[in-house]
Parts: structure tokens; sequence; C-alpha cells
């Protein structure tokens, strides 16, 4: 798939937008059992005591660069119209250098999106208005102090002891798999704020595409259409083959942040077919209170 230059597209904007018109049930579920743990307000406490957050905002400051109008503009452009599409404030923009293709949010108290070097030379610039739309969804859900939290989960874990609250390894175990599945369902619902960004739905199925396959000489011959029927294949697998999806998630996805590519975009076409991803886009949402 060639690489394509940003073109001037009159995208619309979504005055006063809530969450709620995005959001995926399967996130709003796995955070409400999330919340139920009792270890929970414990480890959110720790993480603040802790200055976990000041740390990393100050680490990913001291490693990248900070983009705005004079300092990689393209990228700080896209961010401020993503910003005015999804009526979010816009929050800093970094890059840094890393050969593995990525982007994250992070900054409780101030958010920032990280992109990295790679992610940039990986996607065009219409597919990083996929890309920063979705990490700009994190912050409109309120995900990122869940995900800052996951991500320095297990040394809150041995900071509390495992005499926390006389709950042991059992409340660990169960707090950090309802952490990795609350994860993976808020990137269904960042997805969803990635399109509402390209507004384009081929754009963000060759975002994710090129996600997966990741920075190769080969990109141009990259086909989202077989990608999505390989997607589609996936989900439809017979009974023998279900098992070994059962497998791979018992043995790998369940202990990962993210769901598998294939899911995650056929997540996305199922909303984008669904209507629901239309009425937003002809005004008919959710707006603020």
């Amino acid at each position: 798939m060639a690489q394509r230059k940003k073109t001037e597209v009159a995208r619309t904007r979504f005055p006063d937008i809530s969450v709620d018109a995005f959001v995926a049930d399967t996130d709003r579920k796995a955070l409400a059992a999330l919340q139920k743990i009792p270890l929970l307000p414990a480890v959110i406490t720790k993480f603040h005591e802790s200055g976990f957050d000041r740390w990393i905002y100050c680490w990913n400051m001291a490693m990248s660069v900070r983009c705005g109008p004079k300092q990689y503009g393209t990228l700080y452009s896209i961010a401020q119209e993503c910003s005015e599409i999804l009526d979010v404030p816009t929050p800093e923009i970094y890059l840094t250098s890393n050969p593995f293709p990525n982007a994250h949010t992070g900054g409780v108290d101030r958010p920032y999106i990280t992109l990295r070097s790679s992610i940039v030379d990986t996607l065009s610039d219409e597919q990083l208005y996929h890309l920063i739309g979705h990490e700009l969804g994190h912050i409109k859900a309120g995900h990122v102090l869940y995900k800052s939290v996951a991500a320095v989960l297990m040394p809150l874990l041995e900071m509390l002891g495992r005499r926390t609250l006389g709950l042991g390894d059992v409340a660990q175990i169960a707090l950090a798999s309802a952490f990795f599945e609350w994860s993976r369902q808020a990137e269904i619902t960042a997805d969803r704020a990635g399109l509402l960004c390209s507004q384009n739905f081929s754009t963000s199925a060759s975002a994710n595409l090129m996600l997966t396959g990741g920075p190769n000489r080969l990109s141009h011959e990259a086909n989202e259409a077989q990608f999505l029927d390989q997607a589609r294949t996936y989900q439809d697998m017979n009974f023998l083959d279900s098992i070994g999806k059962m497998m791979v998630f018992m043995f790998y996805g369940m202990g990962s942040t993210h769901p598998m590519p294939v899911h995650r975009v056929q997540q996305l076409e199922h909303w984008y077919e669904s209507g629901a991803y239309g009425r937003i886009l002809s005004g008919n949402y959710s707006k603020k209170s």
C-alpha cells in the first residue's frame, strides 16, 4: 500500500459529543467489573502517593521531542484537528525515536500523546488521523488513569505487600486479570474514536493493517480488503479451530493489554456497519450534559 500524503478533507466536527456516543459496551462492562475488585482503591491511592505519574511524565519529556506549530507541525496540526473533532482539549504531543511502531497516551493530570518515529514512517498522514484519534479517544473516555495504573500494576502490588487488606495473592491475581480485560476492551472504544477522526473506514482499516504488518519494504502491496477477509475468517472458524483460538487467548491473550489485531479490525467493522458511526456523522449523537 503506497504511502499517501495528507489531503485537504473537510472533516465533520462533533460539538459537545459525549463519550457515551461511541464507548463500547464491553469497555463499560469490563470497567464496572474492575471497579468491583476490593483491592482497586488501595492500588489507585498508592499510585498517586508514589508519584509514578509525575515520574513517567518527566521521563517522557526527557526522552522525546515536544511537537508544536514550529516543531513537527504536521503532527501537531493533525492532533489539533482531531481534538476539535472529538471536542477535547489538545494534549501535549511528543515524538520519540523507536524502531517498533506504536503510540501511547499518558499523563493523568497533564495528558500527552507520544508517537514513535517508526509509526510516523509506517502510516500516511491520513492514517495518522486514525492513530491520533485513537489516542485522543483514551483521553476522552477517561482511560488514562487506569491505563497508567495498569502500566505499573505489579510494582504497586509489591509496594502494597502480600498482607494488604488480608486479601493476598488471590485478590492480586483477580485485580491483574480485571485490568487486562478492561484494557483490551478500552482499545475497542479508542478505535471508534480513531474512525470518527479519520472519517473513512478504509483509512482506519488500513491503519490497523499497517500496525499489524509493521514497517517493511513491501508495504505498498498491503490490501485492507484482504485483511478484513482474514478477520472475518478468523471470527467464523469451526469448532476445532475455536479451541485453538481459546488456547491462544489463555496462553497469550489473557496477559495482553491489547486485543488481537484481527479482532480489533473486525469489531470496528461491526460498529461501522451497524449504522452507529453514520448516525454520529449525521449529527445524531449523545451530548455532554
